[in-house]
């Protein structure tokens, strides 16, 4: 792999095995033979496919890496980030997706045969694994060789490359905690902020997004630097209307308060519409006092969605005495939107009931909103819902885990713990998951 400056810089017994299950296999030496065709080689041992990928042929390290993306055991992964900057495009192409496919909580099955003639190929995309969100990832830390193997790898002289690894370190980057997600964000914001510059629209929108995940306020209390965030509102002029868009999104998820007259501007300028709903909705997300006059000003909206954006903003203002005029916005109100919000302002400001936050956990039209509204709510008084964890549906359960991994409360971590012995798979697979991002929460003042 050639840099744009010039420089250079555990797996299943078969594909059709499951990692955990094959585990024990490693002591003895595993046999892989998913990726290798028959006429080479039946059987490859772990020791053989890994030490392939060292070859000077790059033949044998195709194949190895193909084999060790179809068969994702997790000791693979550190010696996989070396090809990610192999000089093959195809072998970086198929190690990023090895990565990816080493950490997501569904494994993708590159074949697969569907009764006796219909071959099946699974396609591991970095920019869909990344759009999936954090909850796409299981509960295998991500090493940071890895993360770093694949923010250099954005540098790539091929811009496809470049794209590809760089949503494969978006996706993987939610993982990191306390101090070393401190670290990743020092070492990663100075070339993230470089390639929102870019000339390659797809790196700029890339960088963009990415930049949201990597310091996302909700995982880490560490400000960006103004580097990066500048960069971000700089973004706000790009004449891409999606990368616009994203760069608001960015704003909101960084709660960058130097964004708040930038985007108060094109809120005022749009009017209504989506991009007015986006810049709402991030100023609604930083919640800064500066704010506070629009939202009150926007719960007179005709606009269902605005309205509600309002409401959310300050709700997060944290101002209890703003209740008053969010109940006065309610009365008569009809919309489920503004109603819900409303829900949500009163959980906030007033300790109000969340009970209709957890019920609609079990709707798949406000499920999302719901667990986006009890995240703001559990930070910092996890245990509000604590007797969640005891419901009887698995989704709700699992759901209130994925929330309080969330929730950056040292609280949660006991709470979370209850739960990865839990029966049902998927909410010990999202206790796992949450107690994982809990390693680095702070655990307040008060405690």
């Amino acid at each position: 792999m050639r840099m744009r400056d010039g420089s250079s810089n555990w797996l299943g017994a078969t594909v059709g095995t499951g990692w955990r299950g094959a585990l024990p296999l490693l002591v003895a030496g595993i046999v892989l033979s998913a990726a290798y065709p028959a006429p080479v080689a039946a059987q490859v041992p772990f020791e053989q496919a890994v030490s392939d990928l060292a070859s000077h042929e790059s033949s044998d390290r195709l194949r190895a890496v193909t084999l060790l993306k179809a068969a994702p055991y997790p000791e693979a992964a550190v010696p996989l980030a070396a090809t990610v900057l192999d000089s093959e495009d195809a072998i970086q192409f198929e190690a990023i997706a090895a990565e990816l496919n080493i950490f997501l909580a569904e494994k993708i099955i590159p074949r697969k045969k569907v009764g006796l003639v219909v071959e099946v190929r699974g396609k591991i995309s970095a920019e869909a694994a990344f759009s999936a969100g954090p909850l796409a990832l299981g509960a295998t830390p991500v090493p940071m060789e890895v993360l770093t193997a694949l923010r250099t790898a954005a540098r790539d002289n091929n811009p496809r490359v470049g794209v590809e690894a760089l949503y494969a370190f978006g996706a993987l980057a939610s993982e990191p905690t306390g101090s070393a997600r401190r670290a990743m964000q020092q070492a990663s914001g100075p070339e993230l902020a470089a390639m929102v510059g870019s000339s390659d629209e797809a790196l700029r929108a890339a960088a963009v997004r990415v930049i949201g995940r990597v310091f996302d306020a909700n995982t880490s209390d560490e400000s960006a630097d103004a580097s990066v965030g500048d960069a971000v509102i700089h973004a706000l002029n790009d004449q891409n209307r999606l990368i616009k868009r994203a760069a608001m999104d960015t704003l909101g998820r960084m709660r960058y308060a130097r964004g708040v007259d930038a985007l108060t501007q094109l809120f005022q300028y749009y009017k209504q519409g989506e991009l007015a709903e986006a810049a709402f909705d991030a100023l609604a997300r930083i919640a800064h006092p500066d704010s506070t006059p629009l939202f009150v000003s926007q719960l007179a909206s005709r606009s269902p969605a605005i309205k509600a954006i309002a409401m959310e903003g300050l709700a997060r203002s944290g101002d209890s005495a703003q209740m008053k005029a969010i109940d006065g916005a309610l009365a008569g109100e009809h919309n489920d939107r503004v109603i819900f919000a409303g829900t949500f302002a009163s959980a906030m400001l007033s300790a109000g009931s969340i009970e209709r936050l957890t019920d609609s956990l079990l709707s798949p039209k406000d499920r999302d909103t719901s667990k986006r509204y009890l995240v703001d709510i559990a930070r910092g008084q996890a245990d509000r819902l604590s007797r969640y964890t005891q419901d009887p549906d698995p989704g709700v359960r699992a759901d209130i885990a994925d929330v309080l991994g969330f929730s950056a409360d040292a609280a949660a971590q006991p709470i979370v713990a209850s739960l990865i012995k839990d029966q049902d798979k998927q909410v010990a697979l999202a206790a796992e998951r949450a107690a994982l991002r809990l390693r680095g929460a702070d655990p307040g003042p008060d405690r």
